[in-house]
């Protein structure tokens, strides 16, 4: 054997061994979405689509959710690494299952504000809170605006009112149908549900949450203690590709449905450029957002929401604000500061 063959079947076999360890140091990721391939699942599939996460050694799959309470099970279950869920939800599980070793912790918050918001057609008369004390309200007995009205009704001194439960698909049906008064619901959800079914945005009275008084938290990042405790490299890593696939989707929404529709073919590409849109401008991009920081919590807002959780959903022990949220694994300020000033 000549030398020169030995050292070029050397430096292959080196090659290939380094192909090797890169791989085999790829971390894969399991992540559980709230809900389908709608517009704000762009921001979890375009730092996939981008490569950002392959880049930073991840090979993270995302799947489709039915709610931010099965996302919660999920992720507690070690089915799912990470997760993204409503902070009530959250909140909730924790509450009620004490005994339960491995909750989930949101460790990025994304939704700074609830999306949750009361919805109604004009002709009805509703046009403020204090309209539905005795109107009949209509949502899934799971939903977050459902589970968090009393919140709102404390808040805004509403009356009592009568609930019909019901399937998501039914919920905007019922409400044009005149089934129910109103309903509750993500704004950029329903909203453009109802839409859908022929009632001009003009038409419908929409009573955010936030507008009225109640500042939930909305959707965050949840991670496994599993994850934390045995590759929280990892997660630093997840959540840096996502900030940097964030700043993506904000700069330009309509490019990033093309990853959702790579995902779910048969959706409206028009339609859900504005459900993007809608969830940038309402709850990602809000006032509050900035306020705070993007990914960010501040305490005293969390402890408060921790408390109005315990009332509003009677959960077996009160909330522990300290135990539901880990904000050591978010990126720098500087790498968060992604949130572009409100257009004058």
């Amino acid at each position: 054997m000549s030398k020169r063959f030995f050292l070029k079947a050397t430096a292959a076999l080196a090659a290939i061994a380094a192909i090797g360890t890169a791989h085999a140091q790829t971390t894969p990721l399991k992540f559980q979405l709230d809900w389908r391939f709608e517009g704000p699942a762009a921001f979890f599939l375009t730092p996939v689509a981008k490569g950002y996460f392959k880049d930073a050694k991840l090979d993270v799959t995302v799947d489709a959710g039915n709610g931010s309470g099965g996302a919660v099970t999920r992720v507690a279950s070690g089915t799912y690494d990470i997760g993204f869920a409503d902070l009530a939800a959250l909140m909730e599980f924790h509450a009620n299952n004490p005994e339960v070793p491995n909750k989930p912790v949101a460790v990025m918050m994304v939704y700074n504000n609830t999306p949750a918001s009361v919805m109604a057609l004009k002709k009805t008369g509703i046009k403020t809170p204090a309209d539905l004390a005795g109107k009949k309200l209509g949502a899934p007995v799971f939903d977050a605006g459902r589970r968090a009205f009393p919140i709102f009704a404390k808040a805004n001194g509403i009356g009592n009112v009568a609930w019909t439960a019901m399937d998501p698909p039914l919920r905007e049906t019922m409400l044009v149908r005149g089934d129910v008064d109103a309903i509750t619901g993500f704004t950029f959800t329903s909203l453009l549900n109802i839409e859908a079914r022929g009632v001009k945005a003009e038409d419908v009275t929409v009573l955010q949450y936030p507008d009225y008084g109640v500042k939930l938290y909305g959707n965050a990042i949840i991670a496994s203690p599993k994850l934390i405790k045995e590759n929280p490299a990892a997660l630093k890593a997840f959540l840096l590709a996502f900030t940097k696939g964030a700043k993506d989707v904000i700069a330009d929404p309509a490019a990033a449905i093309n990853d959702v529709k790579a995902r779910d073919g048969i959706i409206n590409t028009e339609l859900e450029i504005r459900r993007l849109k809608l969830a940038i401008d309402t709850v990602i991009n809000s006032p509050d957002a900035r306020a705070e920081g993007f990914g960010q919590v501040k305490g005293p807002r969390l402890s408060l929401m921790a408390s109005q959780v315990s009332d509003a959903f009677n959960t077996k022990t009160r909330v522990n604000p300290e135990a539901i949220w880990n904000g050591s694994f978010l990126p720098t300020a500087k790498e968060l500061d992604i949130l572009p000033k409100p257009k004058k």
